[in-house]
């Protein structure tokens, strides 16, 4: 606890100085291995009443340095709208800005949010990059390979799992008779579980959509982001998270030029445990 605080002080102090000296600070994010890498920048709103800008799925490096051409651009004047093509920011390669949904920002701009005195009252921009085909997204034919490097946030906040909304889940018949599920596992294979309790009985699994069970109890899409190996257990519906993995996480901070970090953004509840082995234990059952 004591080691996160102290973090958390240094990163504030970061994004303020960062601010006074490069005109934004840049929260840069390593993939965990399940989620994409991302970038995001603080205080553009602020020096120059511009959208911050959020950009996914490339190399870190990479999506500093375009944030950092951007707001050089921002600075002598200029703006990006919504829906228009740009060339000249990605080689080779058009971009274009979404929206982001106000209700994505607790996902992704905690230390953003905290620097706009604790409010999510700014307007952010996400920049959007096409496959090698200049095929984008949203569109038919596009690369299926990064079809989840770069979610799209100004969409689908009622299905926010970076997986096929028609992916076979595991759970049993009692979600569907009314019990809260308390307990969702991500296997290390890539699996998911969602359970009503501990130590569910193979007699009574079933296997249904991912959608359906997100539609039957929309609040899963809290753990979303749940890496490979994780398990995620509540009380009760609308209860705290608390996140279990195999091995206790070590965060790292570093720091470069032009106002570079990577921060912890996301609060947690980390702890080592040993009973998560039980889920992969109780999927080979099922497999």
């Amino acid at each position: 606890m004591e080691n996160h605080e102290e973090h958390d002080k240094q990163a504030k102090e970061r994004i303020v100085n960062d601010i006074k000296e490069y005109d934004c600070h840049l929260a840069l994010f390593e993939s965990d291995g399940y989620s994409p890498a991302f970038v995001y920048t603080i205080g553009l709103y602020e020096k120059f009443q511009h959208p911050e800008i959020i950009l996914f799925g490339l190399k870190t490096d990479v999506m500093g340095h375009l944030l950092n051409g951007l707001r050089d651009e921002i600075r002598k004047g200029n703006s990006y709208k919504l829906n228009q093509k740009y060339s000249g920011l990605l080689e080779s390669y058009e971009v274009q800005f979404l929206e982001v949904n106000k209700e994505n920002y607790a996902d992704y701009f905690g230390y953003a949010g905290w620097y706009y005195e604790n409010t999510f009252d700014f307007p952010v921009l996400q920049m959007i990059w096409p496959d090698k085909e200049s095929k984008w997204p949203w569109e038919s034919g596009f690369n299926e390979n990064w079809k989840f490097k770069q979610p799209l946030l100004d969409r689908n906040t009622e299905f926010k799992y970076q997986e096929e909304k028609n992916l076979g889940v595991y759970t049993t018949h009692h979600a569907f008779e009314g019990k809260p599920i308390l307990y969702v596992h991500h296997n290390e294979d890539g699996d998911w579980q969602f359970h009503t309790e501990y130590e569910p009985k193979i007699a009574d699994s079933k296997l249904v959509c991912l959608e359906e069970i997100i539609k039957l109890d929309p609040t899963l899409n809290e753990v979303y982001y749940l890496n490979y190996g994780q398990t995620a257990y509540r009380n009760e519906i609308g209860g705290e998270w608390t996140i279990e993995e195999y091995e206790s996480e070590k965060e790292e901070e570093t720091t470069g030029n032009n106002g570079y970090t990577t921060m912890a953004d996301r609060e947690q509840n980390l702890k080592t445990s040993n009973k998560s082995n039980f889920w992969s234990k109780l999927k080979g059952m099922w497999s």
